[in-house]
C-alpha cells in the first residue's frame, strides 16, 4: 500500500518509519530543544510534512546527500527515511556542531537503520563533500547559507532550500554577492513560503 505525503509516494513502511522519528522527536525534545514547544503538537504538519515535500525535488540519482545543520533532524533525518526505501544505496551526511542534537541524531539513524553519517562539527571546519544535494532548513539567510552550501554541493548538485516569507528580499541581496540558477516551487504547507532549488552557485569574487 502506497501513500501520498506532499506529493512523495510513501509506502506502509516508510510511513511506520516517519512515524516512529515523529514520536522520538517529541520524547527527546522533554530534555533538549529539538524543536519549539509550540510547534510539538502539530510535528506532523510543521516539521514531518514540511520536510518530506522537499524531496520530490531530488534528482531521480543520487549518491550523497548533505543536511547543513541538521537540528532535530528536519529535514535530513527524513530525506534519510525517504531515502532508505527509494535510494538504499544512497549516503546521508547531517552536519550538527550541537553535540547533543548530534547524539539524537545518531540514536535516530541508529533505531530506524538509516544510511546516516553524524558530522558534530562547524559546517565550515567540515571537509568539503562534493554532495549530489545540500539542505539546510531554517539555518540562515539565502546569501550566508550559499556560502555553505557551495562548500560542499558539487558542481553539478543541487540545493534544496525551504524559505519563508522574506524569501525574495532574499535573493536579492543574494544575488548581489552570488551567481546561481534558481527555481522556486510553492510549499504545500505554508501559502508565505516556497523551496528554492538552486544550482550552479558562484560567488561574484566580492
Amino acid at each position: 500500500m502506497v501513500n501520498q505525503i506532499a506529493g512523495v509516494d510513501v509506502s506502509r513502511e516508510t510511513m511506520a518509519d516517519l512515524e516512529g522519528f515523529a514520536a522520538l522527536t517529541t520524547k527527546w525534545t522533554q530534555k533538549i530543544n529539538l524543536i519549539s514547544r509550540n510547534t510539538s503538537d502539530d510535528i506532523w504538519n510543521r516539521h514531518i510534512v514540511d520536510s518530506v515535500q522537499l524531496y520530490q525535488y531530488a534528482p531521480d540519482r543520487f549518491q550523497n546527500w548533505v543536511d547543513l545543520g541538521s537540528g532535530g533532524g528536519f529535514p535530513g533525518i527524513v530525506m534519510a527515511i525517504l531515502g532508505k526505501a527509494k535510494q538504499p544505496k544512497a549516503q546521508f551526511i547531517l552536519i550538527e556542531s550541537d553535540q547533543r542534537k548530534a547524539a539524537f541524531l545518531r540514536t535516530a539513524a541508529r533505531e530506524l537503520s538509516l544510511q546516516v553519517d553524524v558530522i558534530a562539527k562547524r559546517i565550515e571546519d567540515v571537509t568539503p563533500q562534493g554532495a549530489d544535494i545540500v539542505s539546510a532548513r531554517a539555518l540562515a539567510p539565502l546569501s550566508a547559507l550559499l556560502d555553505m552550501t557551495s562548500r560542499h554541493l558539487s558542481p553539478e548538485g543541487i540545493a534544496l532550500l525551504p524559505k519563508g516569507k522574506q524569501v525574495r528580499q532574499e535573493i536579492a541581496e543574494a544575488q548581489k554577492s552570488w551567481r546561481f540558477q534558481l527555481e522556486d516551487h510553492a510549499s504545500f504547507t505554508d501559502p508565505q513560503a516556497c523551496i528554492l532549488a538552486i544550482q550552479r552557485i558562484e560567488s561574484r569574487g566580492q
